[in-house]
């Protein structure tokens, strides 16, 4: 019996699915963040080997040679005989954010290759799993709006662009990042009387202890800490808070702009084409969902606007069977074996 596994690794958290040649899902599995240029490299390393440990359980179990449980798992520990390409994985496919950039890229195809034995390996873009799981192979738009946000597109001829996603502080805009990090500037403005009365002032010194808003500004916050003031923005938005909702509407015309990016350089802008919208900032938010929509279509009146329903890991499991059958994904260029 052959395996594929899928790994996609995010700013939040890491989610392993592990199907068998049937294509029945075996196991899932998640772990923590692992996105490298967020959370580093060892850290990114240690949190795909235990998403990959996890989902690879019930076939070690199956077989009596479970992984080894003397010492616990670090970044350089490999994975057991149990998951070696003696008949068991035949392929691994897993996407990370930044590691398109050549410098990420190479350590980690090279540490994938050595920590999860397989016949196969592609190491990939997440936002490439996400274009997978919409599109297939089909000409379209995929954008993602999490911790951070990116809008990845292909054509008919096999050429992929992307836009965004070159990470904070410069870039991710309308991403949970950028929503908590405007949001406690809203509150600054409100504090100094500069902007509107707004629930986020109180609401943020609640989430980060706060006596004060000013005393923001010497409190030392990690980029998951100011992201994770995101659903404050959301649910204020909700309940018809002005500057919450200045955001929001700010928030879907910043996503909007990387897909109408995407679609000057593919020339569609009369063209009939799928665009897919995927993570969290979209699920949670309708005004973010609907400003978006209506953006994209007074430039591409042709343009279909959804929400993307499968997971960006199910873009890695077809990319694994891909990769598998000799079916390299044109177009993709981030390496494999």
């Amino acid at each position: 019996m052959a395996y594929f596994l899928g790994i996609d690794g995010g700013g939040t958290r890491t989610t392993a699915w592990l199907v068998d040649e049937a294509g029945r899902v075996v196991a899932r599995a998640a772990a923590g963040p692992s996105n490298p240029l967020k959370v580093g490299f060892a850290a990114a390393q240690r949190e795909l080997l235990r998403a990959a440990r996890a989902a690879l359980a019930p076939v070690n179990r199956s077989r009596s040679r479970g992984i080894s449980r003397q010492r616990k798992p670090t970044a350089r520990r490999t994975l057991s005989a149990a998951a070696r390409n003696d008949g068991g994985l035949d392929a691994v496919a897993a996407g990370l954010a930044g590691v398109d950039r050549p410098q990420v890229h190479r350590p980690l195809l090279a540490w994938l290759r050595r920590a999860i034995p397989a016949r196969h390996h592609l190491l990939t873009v997440d936002a490439a799993l996400a274009l997978r799981a919409a599109l297939g192979g089909a000409p379209g738009i995929i954008v993602i709006a999490g911790t951070g946000s990116i809008a990845y597109g292909q054509d008919g001829r096999g050429r992929i662009l992307r836009a965004g996603g070159w990470g904070i502080p410069f870039d991710d805009l309308g991403s949970g990042y950028d929503l908590g990090r405007k949001a406690v500037g809203a509150a600054l403005q409100d504090y100094d009387g500069r902007g509107p009365h707004t629930l986020l002032t109180r609401r943020i010194c609640r989430a980060l202890g706060l006596q004060n808003i000013t005393q923001v500004v010497m409190k030392p916050l990690p980029q998951e800490r100011i992201a994770a003031l995101s659903p404050l923005v959301l649910d204020a938005a909700r309940r018809g808070d002005d500057a919450a909702r200045i955001l929001c509407y700010q928030a879907g015309m910043d996503l909007a702009d990387l897909v109408l990016s995407l679609i000057r350089q593919f020339g569609w802008s009369k063209h009939r084409f799928r665009v897919f919208c995927s993570g969290g900032i979209f699920k949670s938010s309708e005004i973010i969902g609907a400003t978006f929509k209506s953006y994209i279509r007074s430039a591409a009146p042709r343009a279909e606007v959804n929400l993307l329903r499968r997971e960006p890991v199910e873009g890695a499991l077809e990319l694994a069977r891909s990769l598998a059958l000799r079916q390299r994904p044109r177009g993709l260029t981030s390496g494999g074996d």
